[in-house]
Protein backbone atom coordinates (compact mmCIF):
# COMPACT_ATOMS: atom_id res chain seq x y z
CA UNK A 1 0.00 0.00 0.00
CA UNK A 2 1.35 3.67 -1.20
CA UNK A 3 -0.14 6.10 1.28
CA UNK A 4 -0.82 10.25 -0.76
CA UNK A 5 -0.81 12.49 1.95
CA UNK A 6 -1.59 16.12 1.37
CA UNK A 7 -4.62 18.04 -0.08
CA UNK A 8 -7.31 17.54 -2.81
CA UNK A 9 -8.83 21.04 -4.28
CA UNK A 10 -10.42 22.45 -7.71
CA UNK A 11 -8.93 23.60 -10.58
CA UNK A 12 -10.41 25.89 -12.11
CA UNK A 13 -9.08 26.03 -15.68
CA UNK A 14 -9.63 28.18 -18.45
CA UNK A 15 -11.03 27.14 -21.65
CA UNK A 16 -10.48 30.09 -23.92
CA UNK A 17 -8.05 32.96 -23.99
CA UNK A 18 -8.71 36.30 -22.09
CA UNK A 19 -8.85 37.01 -18.86
CA UNK A 20 -12.49 36.57 -18.54
CA UNK A 21 -12.81 32.92 -20.46
CA UNK A 22 -14.94 30.74 -19.12
CA UNK A 23 -13.45 28.34 -16.40
CA UNK A 24 -13.87 24.70 -16.01
CA UNK A 25 -14.01 23.12 -12.62
CA UNK A 26 -11.24 20.07 -12.81
CA UNK A 27 -10.21 17.43 -9.75
CA UNK A 28 -6.74 18.14 -8.61
CA UNK A 29 -4.32 18.89 -5.97
CA UNK A 30 -0.78 17.78 -6.18
CA UNK A 31 -1.38 14.58 -4.22
CA UNK A 32 -4.50 14.09 -5.23
CA UNK A 33 -3.46 13.57 -9.16
CA UNK A 34 -0.41 11.58 -7.72
CA UNK A 35 -3.41 9.07 -5.81
CA UNK A 36 -5.50 8.91 -8.93
CA UNK A 37 -2.40 7.83 -10.91
CA UNK A 38 -1.08 5.57 -8.68
CA UNK A 39 -5.12 3.79 -8.65
CA UNK A 40 -4.59 3.97 -12.79
CA UNK A 41 -1.30 2.05 -13.21
CA UNK A 42 -3.10 -0.43 -10.67
CA UNK A 43 -0.62 0.17 -7.14
CA UNK A 44 -2.64 -0.87 -3.96
CA UNK A 45 -2.82 2.77 -2.99
CA UNK A 46 -4.73 4.89 -0.03
CA UNK A 47 -5.43 8.91 0.27
CA UNK A 48 -4.92 10.91 3.57
CA UNK A 49 -6.22 14.51 3.59
CA UNK A 50 -9.41 16.38 4.59
CA UNK A 51 -12.08 16.91 2.42
CA UNK A 52 -14.80 18.76 1.84
CA UNK A 53 -18.81 17.59 2.75
CA UNK A 54 -19.68 20.30 -0.23
CA UNK A 55 -20.17 19.01 -3.95
CA UNK A 56 -16.53 19.33 -5.24
CA UNK A 57 -15.23 17.20 -1.92
CA UNK A 58 -18.12 14.37 -3.02
CA UNK A 59 -16.93 14.29 -6.40
CA UNK A 60 -12.88 14.62 -5.04
CA UNK A 61 -13.79 11.24 -3.17
CA UNK A 62 -16.19 9.51 -6.35
CA UNK A 63 -12.88 9.70 -8.43
CA UNK A 64 -10.60 8.31 -5.85
CA UNK A 65 -12.89 5.42 -5.38
CA UNK A 66 -13.20 4.66 -9.38
CA UNK A 67 -9.83 4.36 -9.57
CA UNK A 68 -9.27 1.77 -6.58
CA UNK A 69 -7.81 4.45 -3.91
CA UNK A 70 -8.67 3.49 0.03
CA UNK A 71 -10.52 6.81 1.30
CA UNK A 72 -10.89 5.53 4.90
CA UNK A 73 -7.93 7.81 6.11
CA UNK A 74 -9.88 10.79 4.59
CA UNK A 75 -10.84 12.90 6.95
CA UNK A 76 -14.21 15.09 6.36
CA UNK A 77 -15.37 18.97 7.43
CA UNK A 78 -17.63 21.30 6.69
CA UNK A 79 -15.92 23.81 5.32
CA UNK A 80 -15.30 24.52 1.52
CA UNK A 81 -13.06 22.52 -0.85
CA UNK A 82 -10.01 24.97 -1.81
CA UNK A 83 -9.56 26.64 -5.22
CA UNK A 84 -6.94 27.03 -7.87
CA UNK A 85 -7.35 28.92 -10.85
CA UNK A 86 -4.75 28.07 -13.43
CA UNK A 87 -3.51 29.51 -16.40
CA UNK A 88 -2.32 28.13 -19.40
CA UNK A 89 1.00 29.68 -21.48
CA UNK A 90 1.35 29.66 -24.55
CA UNK A 91 3.77 26.22 -23.86
CA UNK A 92 1.16 24.69 -22.45
CA UNK A 93 2.61 25.45 -18.66
CA UNK A 94 0.28 26.27 -16.13
CA UNK A 95 0.62 28.68 -13.25
CA UNK A 96 -1.92 29.17 -10.18
CA UNK A 97 -3.95 31.63 -8.13
CA UNK A 98 -4.66 29.47 -4.73
CA UNK A 99 -8.53 30.20 -2.80
CA UNK A 100 -7.19 28.53 0.75
CA UNK A 101 -8.89 29.96 3.35
CA UNK A 102 -11.03 28.48 5.76
CA UNK A 103 -10.94 25.15 3.37
CA UNK A 104 -11.27 22.06 4.25
CA UNK A 105 -8.02 20.90 3.80
CA UNK A 106 -6.17 23.05 6.54
CA UNK A 107 -7.39 21.93 9.23
CA UNK A 108 -5.87 18.06 8.60
CA UNK A 109 -4.76 16.62 12.15
CA UNK A 110 -2.46 13.57 12.15
CA UNK A 111 -4.20 10.25 12.47
CA UNK A 112 -2.53 7.88 15.19
CA UNK A 113 -1.71 5.09 12.81
CA UNK A 114 -1.15 4.55 9.08
CA UNK A 115 -3.02 2.50 7.04
CA UNK A 116 -2.43 -1.48 7.50
CA UNK A 117 0.35 -2.49 4.87
CA UNK A 118 1.45 0.90 4.14
CA UNK A 119 4.96 0.61 2.50
CA UNK A 120 5.25 3.85 1.45
CA UNK A 121 3.95 7.67 2.32
CA UNK A 122 4.15 10.30 -0.32
CA UNK A 123 3.52 13.78 0.41
CA UNK A 124 4.02 17.59 -1.03
CA UNK A 125 2.26 20.76 -2.27
CA UNK A 126 -0.02 23.16 -0.44
CA UNK A 127 -0.86 20.99 2.01
CA UNK A 128 2.89 21.42 3.64
CA UNK A 129 2.66 25.28 3.44
CA UNK A 130 -0.52 26.56 4.74
CA UNK A 131 -1.09 26.00 8.69
CA UNK A 132 -2.50 24.33 10.72
CA UNK A 133 -2.51 21.35 8.57
CA UNK A 134 1.17 21.83 7.54
CA UNK A 135 2.46 20.94 10.97
CA UNK A 136 0.41 18.07 10.74
CA UNK A 137 1.36 16.69 7.78
CA UNK A 138 5.16 17.14 9.10
CA UNK A 139 4.52 15.13 12.04
CA UNK A 140 3.12 12.43 9.98
CA UNK A 141 5.83 12.63 7.78
CA UNK A 142 8.24 12.54 10.88
CA UNK A 143 6.36 9.80 12.28
CA UNK A 144 6.56 8.09 9.25
CA UNK A 145 10.41 7.86 8.77
CA UNK A 146 10.77 7.32 12.69
CA UNK A 147 9.21 3.55 11.90
CA UNK A 148 11.19 3.00 8.77
CA UNK A 149 8.71 3.88 6.17
CA UNK A 150 9.61 4.45 3.22
CA UNK A 151 9.00 8.96 2.45
CA UNK A 152 8.66 10.28 -0.55
CA UNK A 153 8.55 14.13 -1.25
CA UNK A 154 7.57 16.51 -3.60
CA UNK A 155 7.94 20.19 -2.55
CA UNK A 156 6.03 21.32 -5.46
CA UNK A 157 6.79 24.89 -4.99
CA UNK A 158 3.49 27.76 -4.76
CA UNK A 159 5.30 30.68 -3.99
CA UNK A 160 2.31 32.76 -4.33
CA UNK A 161 1.29 30.67 -0.73
CA UNK A 162 4.41 31.12 0.94
CA UNK A 163 4.54 34.35 2.75
CA UNK A 164 8.52 34.17 4.23
CA UNK A 165 10.39 32.10 1.64
CA UNK A 166 13.44 31.77 4.28
CA UNK A 167 11.05 30.68 6.79
CA UNK A 168 10.04 27.54 4.02
CA UNK A 169 13.39 27.01 2.84
CA UNK A 170 14.91 26.29 6.30
CA UNK A 171 11.80 23.74 7.05
CA UNK A 172 12.23 22.23 3.84
CA UNK A 173 16.05 21.83 4.92
CA UNK A 174 14.32 20.22 8.10
CA UNK A 175 12.35 17.55 6.25
CA UNK A 176 14.88 16.21 4.67
CA UNK A 177 16.40 13.43 7.45
CA UNK A 178 12.84 11.98 7.32
CA UNK A 179 12.81 11.84 3.58
CA UNK A 180 13.99 8.83 1.64
CA UNK A 181 13.19 10.25 -2.17
CA UNK A 182 13.38 13.65 -2.76
CA UNK A 183 11.23 14.94 -6.53
CA UNK A 184 11.20 18.44 -7.56
CA UNK A 185 11.03 21.03 -10.86
CA UNK A 186 14.10 22.16 -11.96
CA UNK A 187 12.38 25.38 -11.39
CA UNK A 188 11.54 24.48 -7.52
CA UNK A 189 15.61 23.63 -7.11
CA UNK A 190 16.14 27.07 -8.46
CA UNK A 191 13.74 28.45 -5.97
CA UNK A 192 14.87 26.17 -2.76
CA UNK A 193 18.61 27.64 -3.88
CA UNK A 194 19.99 24.08 -3.14
CA UNK A 195 22.00 21.31 -4.83
CA UNK A 196 21.13 17.78 -5.37
CA UNK A 197 24.25 16.83 -3.89
CA UNK A 198 23.49 19.25 -0.82
CA UNK A 199 20.06 17.66 -0.11
CA UNK A 200 21.58 13.89 -0.75
CA UNK A 201 24.00 14.74 2.33
CA UNK A 202 21.22 15.87 4.53
CA UNK A 203 19.01 12.54 4.28
CA UNK A 204 17.62 11.05 1.18
CA UNK A 205 19.07 8.07 -0.89
CA UNK A 206 18.07 9.64 -3.85
CA UNK A 207 17.14 13.24 -5.76
CA UNK A 208 15.30 13.01 -8.91
CA UNK A 209 14.82 16.21 -10.89
CA UNK A 210 12.81 16.64 -13.66
CA UNK A 211 12.98 19.12 -16.19
CA UNK A 212 10.42 19.62 -18.77
CA UNK A 213 10.71 18.30 -22.31
CA UNK A 214 14.35 17.31 -21.80
CA UNK A 215 13.64 14.62 -19.35
CA UNK A 216 14.50 13.41 -15.65
CA UNK A 217 17.73 13.33 -13.62
CA UNK A 218 18.14 11.21 -10.65
CA UNK A 219 20.84 11.82 -8.41
CA UNK A 220 22.41 9.10 -5.75
CA UNK A 221 25.11 8.48 -3.80
CA UNK A 222 26.51 6.31 -6.04
CA UNK A 223 26.12 8.38 -9.02
CA UNK A 224 24.04 10.54 -11.17
CA UNK A 225 21.34 8.95 -14.26
CA UNK A 226 19.01 11.01 -16.57
CA UNK A 227 17.10 10.08 -19.41
CA UNK A 228 15.42 12.64 -22.41
CA UNK A 229 12.04 13.40 -22.25
CA UNK A 230 9.23 11.60 -24.34
CA UNK A 231 7.96 14.05 -27.37
CA UNK A 232 4.80 15.00 -27.50
CA UNK A 233 2.41 17.39 -28.63
CA UNK A 234 1.66 19.48 -25.21
CA UNK A 235 -1.84 20.56 -24.44
CA UNK A 236 -0.82 21.69 -21.20
CA UNK A 237 1.40 19.90 -18.02
CA UNK A 238 -1.30 20.18 -15.70
CA UNK A 239 -0.45 17.01 -13.44
CA UNK A 240 2.55 16.03 -15.12
CA UNK A 241 5.14 16.30 -12.27
CA UNK A 242 2.15 14.17 -10.19
CA UNK A 243 2.19 11.81 -12.26
CA UNK A 244 6.17 11.38 -12.30
CA UNK A 245 5.33 11.01 -8.39
CA UNK A 246 3.21 8.41 -9.07
CA UNK A 247 5.31 6.67 -11.58
CA UNK A 248 8.17 6.46 -9.79
CA UNK A 249 6.49 5.17 -6.43
CA UNK A 250 4.81 2.49 -8.97
CA UNK A 251 8.18 1.44 -10.37
CA UNK A 252 9.68 0.75 -7.24
CA UNK A 253 7.10 -0.66 -5.62
CA UNK A 254 7.54 -3.06 -9.14
CA UNK A 255 11.01 -3.75 -8.09
CA UNK A 256 10.68 -3.99 -4.50
CA UNK A 257 12.75 -0.79 -3.98
CA UNK A 258 10.76 0.94 -1.32
CA UNK A 259 13.28 1.59 0.91
CA UNK A 260 16.29 3.43 1.43
CA UNK A 261 19.23 0.70 0.83
CA UNK A 262 17.49 -0.44 -2.43
CA UNK A 263 16.82 2.79 -3.87
CA UNK A 264 20.95 3.85 -3.35
CA UNK A 265 21.27 0.52 -4.46
CA UNK A 266 19.24 0.42 -8.14
CA UNK A 267 22.18 0.95 -10.35
CA UNK A 268 22.29 2.61 -13.94
CA UNK A 269 19.76 -0.06 -15.70
CA UNK A 270 17.05 0.29 -13.02
CA UNK A 271 17.38 3.59 -13.22
CA UNK A 272 17.08 3.94 -16.76
CA UNK A 273 13.84 1.44 -16.70
CA UNK A 274 12.24 3.68 -13.66
CA UNK A 275 13.22 7.26 -15.11
CA UNK A 276 12.48 6.23 -18.38
CA UNK A 277 8.34 4.89 -17.06
CA UNK A 278 8.17 7.89 -15.73
CA UNK A 279 8.76 10.41 -18.55
CA UNK A 280 6.42 8.06 -20.82
CA UNK A 281 3.82 8.69 -18.31
CA UNK A 282 4.40 12.04 -17.97
CA UNK A 283 4.07 12.64 -21.55
CA UNK A 284 0.87 10.80 -21.63
CA UNK A 285 -0.60 13.32 -19.28
CA UNK A 286 0.95 16.25 -20.97
CA UNK A 287 -0.75 14.98 -24.18
CA UNK A 288 -4.59 15.91 -23.01
CA UNK A 289 -5.85 18.33 -21.14
CA UNK A 290 -5.89 18.82 -17.32
CA UNK A 291 -4.69 16.17 -15.05
CA UNK A 292 -5.39 13.08 -16.79
CA UNK A 293 -2.56 10.28 -15.44
CA UNK A 294 -2.63 7.25 -18.33
CA UNK A 295 -3.57 4.23 -17.18
CA UNK A 296 -1.34 0.94 -17.26
CA UNK A 297 -2.67 -0.50 -20.53
CA UNK A 298 -1.58 2.62 -22.23
CA UNK A 299 2.32 2.17 -20.80
CA UNK A 300 2.98 -1.18 -22.26
CA UNK A 301 5.76 -2.08 -23.93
Amino acid sequence: MIVVAGEALIDLVPRGTGALAALQPALGGGPYNTAVALGRLGSPAAFCSRVSYDAFGEALLDRLRETGVDVSSVQRGAEPTTLAVATVGADGSAAYSFYVDGTADRLFTAPSALPPGTRAVSFGTCSLVLEPGASAYEELMRAAAAQGVFTALDPNIRAGLIPDADAYRARFKSWLPSVSLLKLSEEDAQWLGGTPQEWLAAGPAAVVITRGGDGLTAFTAGGEYAVPGERVEVVDTIGAGDTVNAALLHGLAARDALSAQALAALGPEGWAGLLGFAARAAAVTCSRAGAEPPYAHELEG
